[in-house]
C-alpha cells in the first residue's frame, strides 16, 4: 500500500489577471522529507510556497495537507509556519518573547510555554540570549531565534522562504548544517525555497526545479545533477556542457551524434529510442571532462579547444574553453591538476570524455 503524501498539489494554478504565475503543477511531498524548490526569480517557487502557507489562494486545482483539502483554510488554521527571508521577528520583544509569541496565540498554559521555550533556547544554543533585544543580535543569532519561534509549536511541516539569503557566506554554511541536522533529528517535513544550488543540493532529499511557473524536473540532487531532463535544467545548474545535434547512427544503448564541433559517441538509453536523422541534445558534466596537452590515445570522444580562462570556486576551479564555432566548454579540475597542465589563455588543449559520461536530454529530442 502506497503511503499517503503529507502534501499534494493536484493541478494547482495561480493567476494574477492575465498573468499565470504558476501553471498546473502536480507535486507530492512525503512526510519527513526535506524538499527544496529552486529556480530563478519569477519562476513561481515563492508563489507555490505561499499557496501552501495560505497566503495565496489557488486559481485552480487542489492543495491537500494530510489528505485534507486546504485551499480555503485560513493561514492560522493550517499549522504551516514559515521562516521568512526577512525573518520577520518582533523588534520590540526579547528573544524569549519572540519564541513564546505563537504559543501565547494558541493559549498554551504558562508553565508549558516556559518549558517549551527553554527547550528550544537550549536546542538552538541561544540560552544566553534569552533577555536580549532582537536589535542586539547578529544575523546568525536572529536566524536561530526565527527557527525556534517556528518550531516551538511542533508543527508537522515547516516552510522556509530563502531564509539564509541575508547571511554572510561562512554563516550560510554553518546554518545549512544546523538546518539539515535539525530536520533529521525532528523528522519534520521541510519545504525550502531557494535560488542557491549549493543550499538545495547540500541539504535536500529531493529538489524541484521550476521555470516560468512550471516544474521542469523533480529528483534527488544526484539525479538532477547527473541526468538533467531538459536543456533549461542543465543550463540552470551551470555544470554541464551541452551539445545539440542530429543522430547519424543508433543502436540499443549507443549512438553517434553529429554536432557543430564534431561527431561523438553517446552511450545512453533515452526514454524514447532515437533513429538516424532525429534531433538530439546531450550533456556532459564539467567534472567528467578530461584535459590533456596531446590528443588522447584512448577511444574517448575528443576535440581541440582554446583556453579562455579559469574561475576559482574553492577547492576546485572551472576552466572555460572555446571550441570551433564559438562553442563554450567547461571543465572542473583540482588546483593540483591545473598546476601540472600550466594552462595559458589562448593556449590549445585537448578535451575528452567517455561516451558513458554523455547524457541525452529527454526534453530536447
Amino acid at each position: 500500500m502506497t503511503e499517503q503524501p503529507l502534501v499534494a498539489f493536484d493541478g494547482v494554478t495561480k493567476r494574477y489577471g492575465n498573468f499565470t504565475a504558476v501553471s498546473p503543477i502536480h507535486l507530492e511531498i512525503k512526510k519527513g522529507e526535506f524538499l527544496a524548490i529552486m529556480g530563478s526569480s519569477g519562476c513561481g517557487k515563492t508563489t507555490t510556497l505561499r499557496m501552501l502557507a495560505g497566503l495565496e489562494t489557488p486559481s485552480d486545482g487542489e492543495i491537500r495537507l494530510a489528505g485534507k483539502r486546504i485551499n480555503e483554510l485560513p493561514t492560522w488554521q493550517r499549522d504551516t509556519p514559515m521562516v521568512w527571508q526577512s525573518l520577520a521577528l518582533f523588534p520590540f520583544l526579547t528573544v524569549r518573547e519572540n519564541i513564546e509569541f505563537s504559543l501565547r496565540m494558541r493559549a498554551v498554559a504558562k508553565e508549558e510555554r516556559r518549558e517549551r521555550v527553554e527547550k528550544w533556547l537550549e536546542r538552538m544554543q541561544i540560552s544566553e540570549l534569552t533577555d536580549r533585544n532582537i536589535a542586539h543580535l547578529s544575523g546568525g543569532q536572529r536566524q536561530r531565534v526565527a527557527l525556534a519561534r517556528s518550531l516551538v509549536t511542533e508543527p508537522e511541516i515547516l516552510l522556509l522562504d530563502e531564509p539564509l539569503s541575508a547571511l554572510d557566506a561562512h554563516l550560510k554554511v554553518r546554518m545549512q548544517t544546523v538546518l539539515a541536522n535539525l530536520q533529521r533529528e525532528l523528522g519534520i517535513t521541510f519545504v525550502y525555497v531557494t535560488h542557491s544550488q549549493s543550499e538545495a543540493f547540500s541539504m535536500a532529499d529531493r529538489v524541484v526545479i521550476m521555470s516560468r511557473g512550471k516544474i521542469e524536473q523533480t529528483g534527488t540532487p544526484q539525479e538532477i545533477y547527473r541526468t538533467p531532463r531538459t536543456r533549461f535544467v542543465a543550463e540552470f545548474l551551470g555544470s554541464s556542457n551541452i551539445f545539440p545535434g542530429k543522430v547519424t547512427a543508433a543502436a540499443a544503448g549507443a549512438m553517434k551524434i553529429a554536432t557543430p564541433v564534431g561527431e561523438f559517441r553517446v552511450a545512453d538509453t533515452p526514454a524514447r529510442q532515437l533513429s538516424a536523422g532525429d534531433k538530439a541534445t546531450f550533456a556532459i558534466s564539467s567534472d567528467c571532462v578530461q584535459l590533456t596537452p596531446e590528443r588522447p590515445s584512448v577511444e574517448w570522444n575528443c576535440l581541440e579547444a582554446s583556453v579562455v580562462g579559469e574561475e576559482f570556486v574553492g577547492a576546485t576551479a572551472v576552466v572555460h574553453l572555446e571550441a570551433s564555432g564559438h562553442i563554450e566548454i567547461k571543465a572542473q579540475k583540482s588546483h593540483e591538476e591545473l598546476d601540472r597542465l600550466k594552462l595559458e589563455p589562448g593556449g590549445r588543449i585537448w578535451v575528452s570524455w567517455r561516451p558513458e559520461a554523455s547524457h541525452i536530454l529527454p526534453g530536447e529530442t
